[in-house]
């Protein structure tokens, strides 16, 4: 069937999103408790042993960026589970905000990377993950709009707002108000 091409595309890289997202959600609230704790012991802001001058901002972003895209995928769950231009709107646009989040993790891991200086071998971990993540990213997004680019095989045409079979879930039926070529 020529639908479900569209979310053949959708399925493998939102479970790969979804596991990227998750690991490095894990891996940094670890690097942020590891970086309070260093921190907190001897001189304010001191970060002796672990990370550089860039390591608070991109642990900010990066943990901002894991819970973001976790939440982006579960919209873009819905939206395979439905197929209608509605839930492709509600996807899209948390996936718009995962993948900026992403890229300013990204611009920070790319930072870090290139500061230097002494990492955990956790931390470098994150920094690959926030790249990955960044690709996938733009990859699930650029795939949400697959329908837009290769035609309406790939996603769900304009305007299709009728009940997917099975689940009970499309518009209202009935007349509710006038139409707005009889207030002509």
């Amino acid at each position: 069937m020529a639908i479900s091409e569209g979310r053949a595309l959708l399925r493998p890289l939102g479970l790969i999103n979804i596991i990227v997202s998750h690991v490095s959600a894990i891996l940094a609230g670890w690097s942020v408790n590891k970086y309070i704790d260093y921190s907190s012991s001897g001189a304010l802001g001191s970060t002796s042993g672990f990370g550089n001058g860039a390591t608070g901002y991109f642990l900010v972003f990066a943990l901002s960026a894991s819970v973001v895209g976790v939440a982006s995928v579960v919209v873009g769950a819905y939206h395979l589970r439905v197929w209608r231009t509605d839930s492709l709107s509600a996807a899209n646009a948390a996936a718009v905000i995962a993948g900026h989040f992403s890229l300013l993790a990204f611009g920070f891991a790319c930072k870090e990377i290139s500061i230097g200086g002494p990492r955990s071998k956790k931390l470098k971990a994150l920094e690959v993950l926030m790249i990955i993540l960044a690709l996938v990213q733009l990859l699930y997004l650029l795939a949400l709009h697959a329908g837009h680019f290769l035609g309406p095989n790939y996603g769900p045409s304009h305007g299709n707002t009728a009940a997917t079979p099975g689940t009970g879930i499309g518009p209202k039926t009935g007349n509710y108000g006038t139409s707005a070529a009889s207030d002509v």
